[in-house]
């Protein structure tokens, strides 16, 4: 009786960790931001109001590889512009893996107002 009462526990147990390691794997691998359009962090792409690519960059840098199992680490990831405040604009970005290999990251911008952009990459 006692085992049973033990390994419904251990059973349960597991479960919760592994549903609380998806949790955190989902809420921390998420490639979307947003970002203020403030007077530190816009630029101006072809007349447009942009996020500055220094924001993009960084940004997509520290989310790229946010845990071991998701994603590859990156780094001096580059934009070659900044990314308009325009929905559906987009900009790829370059960066290096730990063996020195280029990738690209695709960024694009899911929604734009006048004070905020709310972008995405692919991983």
């Amino acid at each position: 009786m006692q085992l049973n009462k033990f390994l419904v526990g251990a059973v349960g147990g597991a479960t919760a960790v592994v549903a609380l390691g998806g949790l955190g794997t989902y809420l921390l691998s998420g490639t979307e931001s947003t970002s203020e359009l403030d007077h530190y962090s816009t630029a101006e792409v072809d007349g447009h109001k942009a996020l500055a690519a220094r924001i993009v960059e960084g940004r997509t840098q520290s989310k790229y590889h946010p845990l071991p199992w998701v994603g590859r680490k990156v780094t001096d990831v580059s934009c070659p512009t900044g990314l308009k405040a325009v929905a559906g604009a987009s900009v790829t970005c370059v960066g290096r893996t730990g063996d020195g290999k280029s990738v690209t990251i695709p960024v694009s911008v899911v929604k734009a107002t006048d004070s905020s952009v709310t972008w995405k990459f692919e991983r």
